[in-house]
């Protein structure tokens, strides 16, 4: 009795570590059976995700424990010890990965980006998003430098590598200063924010919404279906176009030339029908200015709302056709003319 006693205590985290493990694979495997799906239930979404890293984990740590009760060739539990040590680091990174992503489904799922008044929504996932992955990056770098200094003959490589090298240190701290600079650009961004998801930005003279994110990079999704791919310090260091920065809506601008003649009131009735038949309307401005005259013609800009710039821009091809063609069928001679004099 003693005996069972003593090899349940010596192996008491694995024995946890297993049943852990058998509950959540019973908890998915049986919500799977029934049909339903795990992933919009916390508890089972959290089954679904660590199943792997546990077992992983569990295994590491049995091998360990396997290597030191069971094997007497000092060689052999050496490289099974240090195979278990890394099999235990990537698991614990695995877990805090997988914690962290669970996290993020959780907190983003409140915050739609594709309802029409969406700015918070963008902010919170472009802070949160650009803040997980510095996280995953610093715990990377951090799990792969303790796996390393495992290794006895790294480390002692790397001691001397310090004690004795210092200006290659230098030199390398000057070869990632750009690399470094970027990525400290990315954390700048999801502080301050001058862009966010899904907003929408004049960059390189190209109309786009932004798709995505990075430490290092950003992916503009242009009105074409190009995606224009920007490094970080970008827009922190030039200039570019935010229509949505603030607030979703935007005002569209319409300009016709046309000759002095032309009547201002009927064109302006013509508008506000115009604007009154398009959903694209949101009821906000509806006016018609005269902004420039030169000898020959007279500039008109119409000034017309909608809720965000892609129904603005829907909206103003539509005005700008319907004004044109009103023009045309009820005065046409008050489009620009060249006038010949003998």
């Amino acid at each position: 009795m003693s005996e069972v006693y003593d090899f349940l205590l010596r192996n008491s985290i694995i024995i946890i570590l297993l049943l852990f493990l058998l509950i959540f694979l019973f908890i998915y495997k049986t919500l799977e059976f029934f049909g339903k799906n795990p992933d919009n239930i916390l508890p089972f979404n959290i089954a679904k995700r660590m199943r792997w890293p546990l077992l992983l984990l569990l295994i590491s740590i049995a091998l360990r424990s396997a290597s030191l009760n069971f094997i007497n060739e000092i060689k052999v539990v050496k490289i099974i010890h240090q195979i278990a040590v890394i099999g235990i680091i990537s698991a614990i990174t695995w877990i805090i990965i997988n914690v962290l992503k669970i996290i993020k489904k959780r907190i983003l799922k409140k915050y739609d980006i594709s309802k029409a008044d969406n700015l918070r929504a963008r902010k919170i996932q472009t802070q949160y998003v650009i803040l997980e992955n510095t996280i995953i990056f610093i715990v990377l770098v951090l799990a792969v430098g303790i796996a390393l200094m495992t290794f006895r003959s790294i480390r002692n490589v790397g001691i001397s590598i310090l004690t004795s090298a210092g200006i290659a240190g230098i030199i390398v701290g000057f070869a990632a200063q750009r690399v470094l600079g970027t990525i400290m650009a990315g954390i700048q961004i999801a502080i301050t924010q001058p862009i966010r998801f899904d907003d929408v930005v004049i960059i390189e003279e190209e109309w786009g919404r932004i798709e995505e994110i990075t430490l290092t990079y950003v992916v503009v999704n242009l009105w074409d279906k190009r995606r224009l791919v920007v490094p970080s310090t970008y827009f922190l260091e030039n200039v570019f176009q935010n229509w949505t920065r603030t607030q979703a809506d935007i005002l569209g601008t319409v300009f016709l030339y046309t000759d002095y003649s032309v009547p201002l009131k009927p064109l302006r009735k013509e508008l506000t029908r115009l604007l009154k038949s398009s959903p694209l309307w949101d009821g906000e401005v509806n006016l018609i200015q005269v902004t420039e005259t030169s000898e020959k013609t007279i500039e008109l800009r119409a000034l017309m709302s909608a809720r965000n710039s892609g129904e603005a821009f829907d909206l103003r091809a539509f005005v700008r056709e319907g004004l044109i063609d009103f023009l045309q069928n009820n005065f046409p001679n008050s489009l620009p003319k060249l006038k010949i004099e003998h």
